[in-house]
């Protein structure tokens, strides 16, 4: 962070003067964000979007989500048709994009679980990087604001 002063019931933080109260959490807010994001975002993202069905596919019966993900093409070259043992079935999620179309099924192939599980690995990251931001944005403001400019 850098020098933080006030004068005339405004802030002076990075650089600049005469912040009210909501630029100077503005400010925080997009110092947090630039400290926060690296590369495991971009592999979130990366993540996500190789769970979108965007491939081709053959037919499929009626109801079915149209399309395959990339992530789902190359969880069956390297799976292949293997089932976990002792013929568990583990929950997988199956469209989402939009959420209405979100559907929990139970699955016996590695392939199929791994396949959809990695998108939704993608959307944890990014769920927590946000409440990261928003925790280290707030705590970082109230360290600075005065009075009723506090949150919370």
């Amino acid at each position: 962070m850098d020098t933080v002063e006030e004068l005339n019931n405004t802030y002076f933080y990075a650089g600049r003067s005469n912040l009210t109260a909501s630029q100077l959490l503005f400010m925080i807010f997009c110092e947090n964000t630039a400290n926060q994001l690296g590369v495991q975002d971009f592999g979130a993202i990366v993540s996500i979007v190789a769970g979108l069905n965007v491939l081709p596919t053959r037919t499929k019966p009626r109801g079915a989500i149209e399309g395959t993900s990339l992530a789902s093409r190359g969880s069956r070259k390297v799976f292949g048709t293997a089932k976990f043992p002792w013929g568990i079935q583990l929950p997988s999620v199956i469209g989402g994009y939009p959420p209405s179309t979100l559907k929990i099924k139970m699955v016996a192939k590695i392939s199929a679980f791994t396949g959809r599980a990695i998108p939704v690995v993608g959307w944890i990251i990014l769920a927590s990087d946000v409440s990261q931001i928003a925790y280290c944005t707030v705590r970082d403001y109230n360290r600075i604001a005065r009075g009723s400019d506090k949150i919370w």
